[in-house]
């Protein structure tokens, strides 16, 4: 179906109708019989061209989806028309994001990351995939184009709040958009640009001889130094043009979407560790808390093809789930597959040249039309050097925020990644969820390439792991640091061999399970990262995954647990023979208010049991230490709370094993003990003796001055926020006036939260910053083979990503109660979860 020119849309006074709002008690009902028509229907007959036959859609309480069709054409035309109907607003913004072009629906506050989503280049990468997959795939990423299209074409006129708010029609939906959707979640998955960019941040305020104890690195494992020597000698500081604009940009891409995100659980149980003596497998995606969640769950059944599990809307395939033999799930391998060189440019009259080998080369040009709401378009140059794109040579201060950058003499950040590679990823993601056996998911596995993946999977009486990814084989570095472009002795030697990447089947041990732990050791064959989230999940899973026998009801239990294994690490340092006499002698040093609330603070933590339920007190006090220990170690040298530096230490604690708790538990003789403010020499004792007594001081701001009223739920909170909400501080101060009188109607919260970035139920925050929940498992399944219908799932917002809905957030509660919903398979089963209501689709010509 062409794409039509489309009127622009009557604008209707968005401030005319908050007005009425606010004089009517109803807002919420006032605005839900406003856009009421927004909505599709959940039964009666719609005709609809391009179906072959007729197709049943039916929804269980929650609203998820069962489509059953006559044909595996018919289904996937199916699914475009309900994720259309579900999420016609995010699937609008996530191709708009994946190109750079969200200026032209939000305006000009959002230009820079447009830039650098422009320099990123998501598109070519789209194209080299979708050019790369096979005639099949092809085929199914047009039938789902067109049931999108059939869906636009219908609602045309009857647009979601945001988009008819916006002015904004959508244009119809490519087969290339579903690529690039499935491009930008692959990016913004990838875990080390941000390390990189705020290692750069860092450097340029503590040296690069300071950078080491700062970088994310296991605690058996050396420090980088030899790392942090590569930006020895470089004038970093105002030497990078843009740097600020840079990581500015991506911390935007990261609020609004996602960018290093360390993500999920994922574990499967063989049938000897199991009560019915058949396989057990859990998976709970850990992604930004968002509404609606990026993930939505779909069940099909057709003749040759039946699965149930989460999608994302935008993308024709079910990404994690099972189909009636085989489930499989998913986590982030925390893969280093994106690499930042430093690169010498100059400019020669109108061309920008940079340094390479000795030589210097002309950069390769890209002309990139920026059209923006309100404004002219504007006509800029972006550059690429043999590493890369220059992600500021787009970026960087400028007189005015329209006007196209001139990149100067200095250092460019050329950006290095996997993404332009063709292989057959699209196809093999296809074929694990037709898979049948756990043979023939690691047979379509191994073909994986573009995403780094731990992907467990599970037959009735088999389990197994497999890496996927393409990992570069660096000649020299680690890449935790960004390396001289000018030297080609840190460029790329091709990539690893697939035969090299990890895997396991049917382990003595009777389980296996990946928590974005690191999952290779040290000297392994090939390097799949230096930047692993904290081992703590890992650890707890092992230690609850390993003890009995389990079943549906235990693995439940493992995805609500919210015990830290780091508070035994933190007692036990706290103890440890050259800590404890040193420790009591730095308290009693103390004047006499704070060594009485040291004293208070070090033996409520020794007695802690490590629980972060979110009615504890002393999770909460354990979270102030937190807080204030990370302050008090490195504000004194990236402080303060607004610079650069410090936010790049607030951002690197929430991809990979962090600086923060590296401290804590150890580098005792690390610089970063002393404090710069003061003429005496500290030590981590006197340290941690001022976090103690800061802690309580800090609780007893926050929550009062009465102990039995401490609960860590008060300090730690959820709030389900819109992207609109997100993307609120980048906009005019009319429309965030618009926003926040809707704000009420769009998110929801706050809740209380129980966990941390360390527990199994994770709930990841700000580490030194604030304690607001960023990260959550966005969705649950657990799949038991000895049950009659083995799967049951819950999303953790509603199946809608339209307010006006009834679907739009009834998931949020069904997520915290842990109210699972089941994914029958049986025939017998259906009307009991899915009932006999529903609408069907019928061919028409």
């Amino acid at each position: 179906m062409s794409s039509p020119a489309f009127r622009p849309l009557a604008k209707v006074g968005l401030l005319a109708a908050l007005s009425t709002c606010l004089f009517i008690s109803g807002c919420q009902s006032f605005l839900n019989s406003r856009y009421s028509d927004s909505l599709p229907p959940e039964q009666g007959i719609v005709a609809i061209k391009g179906l072959a036959s007729s197709v049943s859609v039916r929804r269980n309480s929650l609203g998820m989806p069962l489509i059953e069709t006559n044909s595996f054409h018919d289904a996937l035309f199916t699914l475009g028309y309900v994720h259309a109907g579900d999420r016609l607003s995010q699937m609008v913004s996530l191709r708009l994001m994946a190109e750079g072009r969200l200026a032209e629906m939000a305006g000009p506050g959002v230009l820079e990351m447009d830039r650098f989503m422009r320099a990123v280049n998501l598109r070519q990468s789209a194209e080299v995939l979708y050019k790369a997959a096979s005639p099949r795939m092809k085929t199914f990423f047009e039938v789902y184009a067109r049931g999108v299209n059939a869906y636009l074409f219908r609602y045309r006129d009857k647009l979601p709040m945001d988009l008819a708010q916006a002015g904004y029609r959508p244009a119809y939906w490519k087969p290339e958009d579903s690529v690039l959707v499935f491009c930008l979640l692959n990016f913004g998955l990838s875990v080390n640009l941000q390390e990189e960019i705020a290692a750069l941040v860092m450097a340029q305020k503590v040296g690069s001889d300071n950078l080491a104890w700062l970088l994310p690195t296991y605690p058996d494992e050396p420090l980088p130094f030899e790392e942090s020597d590569k930006l020895k000698g470089l004038k970093l500081d105002g030497q990078i043009a843009g740097l600020q604009a840079v990581a500015g940009a991506s911390a935007q891409f990261a609020e609004a979407h996602m960018l290093g995100v360390a993500a999920s659980n994922n574990w499967a149980i063989a049938p000897q560790n199991s009560r019915s003596g058949k396989s057990l497998l859990a998976n709970d995606t850990h992604l930004p808390l968002s509404m609606p969640s990026a993930w939505n769950f779909v069940q099909i059944r057709a003749p040759k093809f039946q699965a149930a599990g989460v999608s994302i809307a935008g993308v024709p395939a079910i990404v994690a789930g099972f189909n009636g033999k085989l489930g499989w799930g998913m986590t982030m391998v925390m893969g280093d597959n994106q690499d930042l060189f430093l690169e010498r440019v100059k400019r020669e009259g109108n061309r920008l040249l940079y340094q390479a080998d000795g030589k210097w080369v002309a950069a390769r040009e890209r002309q990139e039309t920026f059209f923006i709401k309100g404004e002219r378009p504007i006509r800029e140059t972006l550059y690429e050097t043999r590493n890369g794109p220059l992600l500021n040579s787009v970026l960087g201060a400028r007189k005015h925020p329209l006007q196209p950058l001139q990149m100067q003499s200095g250092y460019g950040l050329a950006l290095k990644t996997t993404q332009f590679e063709a292989d057959s990823s699209l196809d093999a993601f296809f074929d694990l969820s037709r898979a049948q056996s756990v043979d023939e998911a690691f047979e379509a596995t191994r073909e994986v390439r573009a995403m780094p993946l731990n992907i467990v999977f599970a037959d009735a009486q088999h389990i197994g792991w497999q890496v996927t990814g393409r990992f570069p084989n660096r000649k020299a570095g680690l890449g935790l640091v960004p390396s001289p472009g000018w030297d080609g002795q840190y460029g790329w030697d091709g990539f690893a061999d697939p035969m090299l990447h990890p895997y396991d089947q049917d382990p003595q041990q009777g389980w296996l399970g990946t928590a974005n732990h690191r999952t290779a050791p040290r000297g392994y064959g090939m390097q799949l990262s230096n930047s692993w989230f904290y081992p703590d999940r890992y650890e707890r899973l092992a230690e609850l995954a390993g003890s009995g026998k389990h079943d549906t009801r235990s693995m439940i239990a493992m995805q609500y647990d919210q015990t830290s294994p780091f508070v035994a690490k933190l007692q036990a340092m706290l103890n440890a023979p050259g800590m404890a006499e040193p420790l009591r002698a730095a308290i009693d040093a103390l004047p006499a208010a704070e060594r009485s609330k040291a004293r208070e603070a070090l033996d409520r933590l020794l007695a802690f049991d490590g629980k972060l339920a979110a009615t504890s007190a002393d999770a909460a006090l354990y979270g102030a230490f937190l807080h204030e220990s990370a302050r008090q170690i490195f504000l004194d040298e990236l402080g303060p709370d607004s610079s650069p530096a410090w936010q790049a230490l607030v951002a690197t604690a929430n991809s990979s094993y962090s600086a923060q708790a590296d401290h804590l538990l150890g580098r005792e003789d690390s610089p970063f003990w002393n404090d710069t403010r003061t003429a005496m020499k500290e030590d981590k004792p006197a340290i941690l003796a001022r976090s103690l007594a800061g802690a309580v001081t800090y609780a007893e701001q926050r929550l009062g001055s009465e102990r039995s009223a401490w609960q860590w739920g008060k300090l730690h909170t959820y709030s389900w926020t819109t992207e609109t909400s997100k993307l609120a501080p980048y906009l005019s101060s009319s429309q965030r006036a618009g926003i926040q009188s809707l704000k009420g109607y769009l998110d929801r919260g706050p809740y209380p939260a129980g966990g941390d970035h360390s527990t199994l139920n994770v709930s990841a925050y700000n580490w030194g910053q604030d304690f607001d929940t960023w990260l959550i498992p966005a969705m649950r399944l657990v799949i038991d083979f000895g049950r009659e219908e083995p799967m049951i799932g819950l999303n953790s917002s509603g199946q809608s990503g339209n307010p006006a809905s009834r679907h739009y957030a009834d998931g949020i509660e069904a997520w915290r109660q842990g109210q699972y919903m089941s994914f029958p398979f049986q025939s017998q089963n259906l009307d009991k979860v899915y009932g006999t209501r529903r609408l069907l689709l019928t061919p028409t010509k």
